[in-house]
C-alpha cells in the first residue's frame, strides 16, 4: 500500500478511535426541563385550587396531560373544565361514540395523551379492539357499525378538509338528530384544542407509562 494511504487509513482509524472514546467517556445528555413543571395540589393557589379540587375527582391522569398547563389560567381553566364536563358526561352523543370522535382527534394529532387516557375509555364504553387497533395503525377501520362509519367520516371529514359533505350530512342526519350533530362538532373541536394545548406543553404520559406512539411511527 502506497505510503500516502497508510497515512490517510492511520489518520481514519485515529479519528474513529476519537468518536469512541469521546462517546464512551462524555458526560451523559441532560434531559430536556418541562416547559409546565408538573404541578401538584400543594403548589396550587387561591384561584387554582377549586379548580384543582374538581379536576382530581374525575382526571384519569391527575392534574396532568392538558389540565397542567390549563390550570395556569384558572378563569380560562375553569370554563375549559365545564366545556368538557358537558362533552366528556352531559354530551347527547352515546359514550362509545363520543370517545371513538376523541380518538379520531388523538390518531390524526397522534397526541400521546389523549390516546393513553380515551382509548381504554372508548374499550370499556364499547369500541371493539379491531377498531382501536386499525384507527391506531392510521387505517379507516373495517368492520364498523353504520353510526361507527358516520363518526369516523364526519370527524374525518371536516378535520380535513374543513366541510361535511352533502352526502355526510345525509348520512348524520339518518343516524343523528339536531342536537347530537351540533355535539359531535363540537366534541371534535374540542379535542383538537386539546391536543394544541398538549403539544404546546409538551406534555405525555405519566411517568412510567409507555407512549402509545413511537418515534418514526406515522
Amino acid at each position: 500500500m502506497p505510503a500516502s494511504s497508510l497515512w490517510m487509513s492511520s489518520l481514519v482509524v485515529a479519528a474513529a478511535g476519537g468518536w469512541f472514546a469521546a462517546t464512551m467517556f462524555a458526560a451523559p445528555a441532560t434531559s430536556k426541563e418541562p416547559r409546565f413543571p408538573q404541578l401538584t395540589m400543594d403548589q396550587l393557589d387561591e384561584k387554582q385550587k377549586p379548580l384543582g379540587e374538581q379536576i382530581m375527582k374525575v382526571s384519569s391522569v391527575g392534574l396532568g396531560g392538558p389540565y397542567n398547563p390549563m390550570i395556569r389560567s384558572p378563569v380560562l381553566g375553569q370554563r375549559l373544565y365545564d366545556l368538557f364536563y358537558y362533552l366528556r358526561w352531559q354530551t347527547s352523543v352515546p359514550t362509545k361514540l363520543n370517545e371513538f370522535a376523541i380518538l379520531v382527534i388523538g390518531r390524526q394529532w397522534r397526541s400521546q395523551v389523549e390516546w393513553f387516557a380515551h382509548a381504554p375509555l372508548a374499550a370499556k364504553a364499547g369500541l371493539s379492539a379491531d377498531i382501536i387497533a386499525d384507527l391506531k395503525a392510521g387505517k379507516r377501520p373495517s368492520g364498523m357499525a353504520e353510526d361507527e362509519a358516520l363518526v369516523y367520516d364526519f370527524v374525518t371529514e371536516l378535520t380535513t378538509t374543513q366541510k361535511v359533505s352533502d352526502e355526510t350530512y345525509a348520512r348524520a342526519k339518518k343516524v343523528f338528530n339536531d342536537q347530537q350533530i351540533v355535539d359531535l362538532t363540537a366534541v371534535a373541536g374540542n379535542y383538537v384544542m386539546v391536543a394544541m394545548l398538549l403539544a404546546m406543553a409538551e406534555e405525555t404520559v405519566p411517568p412510567g407509562k409507555e407512549p402509545p406512539f413511537k418515534v418514526g411511527e406515522k
